[in-house]
């Protein structure tokens, strides 16, 4: 990868991943900088899939935003067929199989992609590459070395969802703190057996002080 490549993936953006015992939690700033980002202080880079799955975004928006489209259309088709959900592992093969084909022209843009299936919480990062590594922690963007310091002091395997989400708003915060391409605010996002969805400013505040 270049340096320049490299530069406009990585910067300006934090996202934290955390699989808990009973779910995994997404975490991400809010801030989109200038190069491949659209300059906005109000980003959701933080997307649902399917009622069980989410991903985080770092890197070109619009290459982001064509992946989420094409994995929310086979999470739904995979629905309506097997009257079922699809698997987390199949997502993140789908995500990888689109990086993948399209390496010519690579999309700009490394994903995290977590959930809760009938395995329970699964949490797996692709780069632009395509490659797909399964993580229990894992931090992108700018940020990620301030995320990743604290990450590796807190992280344990048997954390509950209630204890990762504290920990992943502390690295994102941390990040907000220590680099510039990083703030704007934060979204976090819990999947577990009821689901995904976001947390609401409120519950945010109550975990941590903002």
């Amino acid at each position: 990868m270049s340096n320049n490549v490299e530069e406009k993936i990585l910067h300006g953006t934090t996202t934290v991943g955390i699989k808990a015992k009973d779910g995994v939690v997404l975490c991400a700033d809010m801030r989109a900088s200038a190069g491949y980002f659209i300059a906005n202080n109000n980003t959701m880079k933080i997307q649902k899939i399917d009622l069980h799955a989410g991903l985080t975004l770092a890197g070109g928006v619009a290459d982001a935003q064509n992946i989420v489209d094409i994995l929310r259309y086979h999470a739904n088709l995979h629905r309506v067929e097997k009257q079922g959900p699809i698997s987390i592992h199949s997502l993140s093969r789908l995500c990888s199989l689109i990086f993948h084909q399209n390496r010519g022209y690579p999309f700009m843009a490394d994903i995290l992609v977590g959930g809760y299936d009938a395995n329970g919480p699964a949490l797996f990062n692709i780069d632009m590459f395509g490659s797909v590594e399964e993580k229990s922690y894992v931090t992108t963007g700018s940020g990620s070395p301030v995320a990743y310091g604290l990450l590796e002091e807190e992280y344990r395997e048997d954390l509950t969802v209630e204890e990762a989400k504290k920990i992943a708003l502390r690295a994102v915060k941390a990040a907000i703190v220590r680099n510039i391409g990083t703030g704007d605010g934060i979204n976090i996002a819990i999947m577990d057996k009821d689901g995904f969805r976001l947390l609401t400013d409120e519950k945010k505040k109550a975990v941590i002080e903002l």
